[in-house]
């Protein structure tokens, strides 16, 4: 297949993403953030009717024939390792902030194609963002044309950390008078806005499942920054065992020092 013609399908995959989402911004309107029952999956994991209201709308809407499908909701059958292109998809990734009403939280929508991120889209409906983007066609936020962050150095820079990491005090021992840590809920959602330049960088080193990150992967990597994971095979999605070790999200420029001030730390 040709560049052009790549690109012709990822177009129109991205259409199909965005209606997607469309969809799921009007399903969720009945659920009010900080007022939803939930439950616990395992250990101290919630999930809500609206984790599986989104997750049943998405399998509905994004699959064609010969499409395969991975969801945190939905039971893995390992039939999609047998396909080409395959949907990936958290309904609602930071559903303790959806719980709690903090509008840290989104859908999200990745395509993986022979194993590589190369679309995704996510939809905050509590803050009104949604980021669109794919490989060879950039990034929009709300439909506005974005990238990531030209900041040169980490001096100065604002980088996004999980909620949870840093109640479990897993951010201590890093520069705060070099960079702000902003605590922010969803791993999704913080990849989206690195993607979309409103903020210069993220990293975890607490493992991640690939429906976590699909979609912000491919955003990074569509407007222009970089991403490490924690061994050369992760950078493979489709896996048997869909999980990372870590993950780093910045400008290319800045892998360098965010590498360095991680080895710092310890």
């Amino acid at each position: 297949m040709s560049g052009e013609d790549l690109a012709t399908d990822l177009a129109a995959d991205l259409e199909r993403i965005g209606e997607a989402l469309e969809r799921a911004k009007a399903a969720l309107q009945r659920f009010t953030p900080g007022d939803v029952e939930s439950r616990f999956k395992q250990g101290d994991d919630p999930v809500t009717e609206a984790d599986t209201t989104i997750d049943t709308l998405l399998r509905e809407l994004l699959p064609r024939d010969g499409e395969g499908w991975l969801s945190e909701e939905t039971r893995d059958d390992h039939s999609r390792l047998g396909r080409r292109r395959v949907w990936v998809v958290d309904p609602l990734d930071g559903t303790r902030e959806f719980v709690t009403g903090i509008p840290e939280w989104c859908v999200s929508v990745g395509l993986v194609v022979d194993g590589e991120p190369v679309a995704g889209g996510l939809l905050n409906p509590a803050t009104g963002e949604t980021i669109l983007g794919a490989r060879g066609l950039g990034v929009t936020l709300n439909g506005q044309p974005a990238r990531v962050s030209a900041r040169p150095s980490l001096a100065g820079a604002t980088v996004l950390a999980s909620r949870s990491e840093v109640k479990r005090g897993e951010w201590q021992g890093y520069r705060e008078e070099l960079f702000a840590i902003r605590p922010t809920g969803s791993v999704a959602y913080k990849l989206g806005l690195v993607a979309a330049g409103r903020a210069d960088a993220t990293w975890t080193l607490t493992p991640k499942h690939e429906w976590d990150v699909a979609a912000g992967v491919a955003l990074v990597l569509a407007a222009g920054g970089a991403i490490v994971t924690g061994a050369p095979a992760e950078t493979r999605f489709n896996r048997e065992t869909p999980k990372l070790s870590r993950l780093i999200a910045a400008p290319p420029g800045l892998l360098p020092e965010i590498e360095a001030e991680i080895a710092r730390r310890g």
